[in-house]
């Protein structure tokens, strides 16, 4: 019994002596990997002057030896490791990159469902204004009108909902011609309306409602102030890659400097972050009169 009790301190020792010759070995090595040559050679030499000095070159030649050789595998070993480190530096920027890209889509994607529940709103409610007016004054035409109404929401509510990017520009288009026969019952002979996009053009890419927002902006601060009316044209072409549809009347033009509404910011803020750079809405006062609006995109087909 006290023999065992002897002898497990004495095993105790050892294991430790053992765990300190190993961690003192590889912590040898990895000195060594990390070393470079040149100040390896240099040390190596320091060594044997030292061991010339002290009668031990024999010894400190063989320590040098085994230092070179530790230093040929070691090498392997140390170059694996920088390798593995750059890979999960790499791996986790790709990671954090991703992570940015998917809240820069989170994002815009929010900010893109913001804008067009501004746009919506802003149609429904004067569509149900001039059903309204009309029903007190031409019943008929209210009538006509919310049958038009209930024909545009029909085609454009699915498709907000379901895409909130881009349609085509004939689907646009088609919106935009019912909202207009709603203007016509409106206004009457005082709004004469022309359409006049290709037929090639119709499966276009485009975002959804920038026509419209045009399209009423020329009725209501070109056409609707002017006394006699007047006339919206709306057309399309492709000019050096893009698509450029336009938007001219001939009404009194915007009242304060062009650019300045909200629906106008809506649909460069929207533009900036569907194509960045690569899209453009811009207004022209033609001498003619009126106001001359072109949205220029990349063009691409459905």
């Amino acid at each position: 019994m006290d023999n065992q009790n002897n002898a497990k301190p004495w095993r105790d020792d050892f294991s430790m002596i053992l765990d300190t010759i190993e961690k003192g070995w590889w912590g040898f090595v990895d000195m060594v990997a990390r070393l470079g040559w040149g100040r390896l050679m240099l040390t190596i030499l320091l060594s044997l002057m030292l061991g010339g000095i002290l009668n031990i070159e024999h010894l400190m030649l063989v320590l040098s030896l085994v230092a070179i050789l530790v230093k040929v595998l070691a090498l392997g070993k140390h170059q694996a490791e920088q390798e593995a480190d750059r890979a999960i530096a790499r791996s986790e920027k790709a990671e954090q990159q991703a992570e940015l890209e998917a809240l820069k889509r989170q994002l815009a994607e929010t900010r893109m469902s913001a804008l067009q529940a501004q746009i919506e709103p802003h149609f429904l409610f004067n569509t149900l204004s001039s059903v309204c007016q009309l029903t007190e004054t031409a019943p008929a035409k209210a009538v006509v009108m919310q049958k038009a109404l209930i024909r545009y929401l029909r085609a454009s509510l699915p498709e907000w909902r379901d895409s909130p990017g881009e349609t085509s520009l004939g689907q646009q288009l088609e919106l935009s011609r019912a909202y207009l026969e709603i203007m016509q019952l409106r206004m009457e002979e005082r709004l004469q309306v022309r359409l006049l996009v290709p037929a090639s053009l119709q499966n276009a890419r485009f975002p959804v409602m920038m026509l419209q927002t045009l399209v009423e902006n020329a009725i209501k601060h070109g056409l609707e102030p002017k006394a006699e009316g007047g006339a919206i044209e709306v057309d399309a072409k492709v000019l050096d890659g893009k698509l450029r549809v336009a938007v001219r009347d001939d009404g009194v033009g915007f009242p304060e400097q062009p650019g300045q509404g909200m629906g106008l910011a809506n649909i460069r803020e929207r533009l900036a972050m569907l194509y960045g750079a690569e899209a453009e809405l811009s207004l022209e006062a033609p001498e003619t009169g009126g106001t001359l609006a072109v949205i220029a995109l990349p063009f691409t087909l459905i």
